[in-house]
């Protein structure tokens, strides 16, 4: 019985040791040696003005005017246009040359040399840049067919799934690092951030270099670093290689981006403003403004709460503005919002979002603006506005609103970030054009048992909604 019970916990054993091996192998050699030849240091030239020393220092005539003169004809050399060099990482994706890697690696460079992990040198050419995403696509040219990696899915990338961080940090050289997946969907500042934190070690240098999964295939592109002093603390960012690879795809055709474009301005949906327009769950994109664009040639209004784009649910703004960007421009999709307590589907034709960035926003439509009066609610004295609070705000002519003359302080309205000199265009989803209009909207929400009223307030033209409590008043 002894005998069998030792038999038993030996095989327990072996079949441990499995599958720990199987969990992650002895050695990790054999995908660095298969990858290695994918990856590159890049080198970039950029001519930087000189600098110009302090000039009539001293006075004429003075005894230390031949000390400087002296001095100045030393150092005249520092005022000449000089070279500066940077570093960075990079790799293959095509046979034929094309190589990725981080726009701020590149930008502004007069002269980029490309060295692969045999040695040899060769000059590159930018394709396309997509300062957005700080990608970059440049191309060198080759007789010989190069070593590339493949892209992988970044989607099935787990927290706890080990990767290698490949490049050229602080100018040592080909180098990895190895650590694993820390958090996923990750946003530092850009709108279609989409970042892989690792605590593979990345440090300067290692911009633009691959961060693979254990398929050897890239799953981000090593783009920055959380740190107190300049190096590594285990707190590195890859773009998700799922975002590269369309916008490489996009580089790569048209040598720009090409994103899709809806025309409206959004914000999140919170539980507050949930409760203030009836919606049962603080999800969606509400929209706070539809200028001239594919929106508002659908029927798309302020107010609506965009609920699913193009067959996919929308959580929150952050991830509308990536579906959007993702679609191909001129493509029809269908839109659901929710308005006035109902959902109702749109058809809408995306435009392209590069063509629309420089474009301005029309003026919203509204009627003449009554005398002037003046009215307390909410927390909140208002007035509509006059032909001299319109010169002083930068009110336009055709917006009508009421203009917050002042605010109480103790106020949930002060709390909210509600100011003088904001201007109420809409509360309940309506227009409101005098104190009476609002007045006729706080008591309808009151007597429909609503707990809160939805405002439209304007900021020097920018839109954003707000609900205040309604016990205040």
């Amino acid at each position: 019985m002894r005998m069998i019970g030792l038999t038993v916990l030996t095989m327990i054993l072996v079949l441990a040791q499995v599958a720990l091996a199987q969990a992650k192998p002895e050695s990790l050699a054999p995908l660095a040696e298969k990858i290695s030849p994918a990856v590159v240091n890049i080198t970039t030239t950029t001519l930087v003005e000189g600098r110009t020393g302090p000039q009539g220092i001293v006075p004429k005539g003075s005894p230390f005017e031949d000390f400087f003169k002296e001095f100045q004809d030393r150092n005249k050399d520092q005022d000449r246009p000089r070279r500066s060099s940077a570093l960075g990482s990079g790799f293959v994706i095509s046979e034929d040359g094309y190589v990725v890697t981080n726009n701020h690696v590149i930008d502004g460079a007069d002269e980029i040399q490309i060295e692969f992990f045999d040695g040899e040198e060769i000059k590159a050419e930018v394709v396309g840049t997509d300062p957005n995403t700080d990608i970059a696509l440049l191309k060198v040219k080759t007789d010989k067919p190069l070593s590339f990696v493949p892209f992988g899915d970044s989607d099935t990338a787990r927290v706890g799934d080990w990767v290698m961080a490949m490049g050229n940090p602080l100018g040592q050289g080909f180098s990895a690092s190895v650590g694993i997946v820390s958090a996923r969907n990750r946003a530092l500042s850009g709108t279609y951030d989409d970042y892989i934190q690792t605590d593979a070690a990345i440090n300067r240098g290692n911009s633009g270099g691959p961060l693979f999964n254990m398929d050897g295939e890239v799953i981000g592109v090593n783009t920055a670093i959380l740190s107190p002093n300049g190096g590594s603390i285990g707190i590195g960012f890859s773009m998700a290689s799922n975002v590269v690879s369309k916008v490489v795809d996009q580089l790569r055709e048209f040598g720009e981006t090409r994103r899709g474009w809806l025309g409206v301005r959004i914000q999140d949906v919170t539980d507050d403003v949930a409760e203030a327009i009836g919606l049962a769950e603080a999800e969606g994109a509400l929209v706070t403004d539809v200028p001239d664009g594919p929106a508002k040639e659908a029927g798309l209004l302020s107010g609506d709460v965009i609920l699913s784009f193009d067959g996919k649910d929308v959580k929150d703004t952050r991830g509308l503005v990536k579906q959007v960007g993702n679609t191909t421009v001129g493509k029809a999709v269908r839109v659901t919002v929710f308005r006035d307590g109902a959902t109702k589907t749109v058809l809408v034709t995306l435009g392209r979002r590069e063509e629309a960035e420089s474009a301005v926003p029309a003026a919203m439509d509204g009627e003449e603006a009554p005398a002037p009066s003046k009215m307390e609610v909410l927390g909140l004295t208002l007035t509509p506005p006059t032909d001299e609070m319109r010169q002083e705000l930068g009110i336009g002519d055709t917006m009508d609103g009421l203009v917050v003359v002042d605010v109480d302080e103790a106020s949930q309205a002060y709390e909210k970030g509600l100011r003088a000199g904001d201007l109420i265009t809409e509360a309940g989803q309506q227009k409101v054009t005098s104190v009476s209009d609002l007045q006729e909207r706080v008591d309808a929400a009151r007597e429909a048992g609503r707990k809160s009223l939805l405002l439209l307030i304007r900021r020097a033209g920018e839109p954003r909604f707000v609900a205040l409590g309604l016990e205040e008043d």
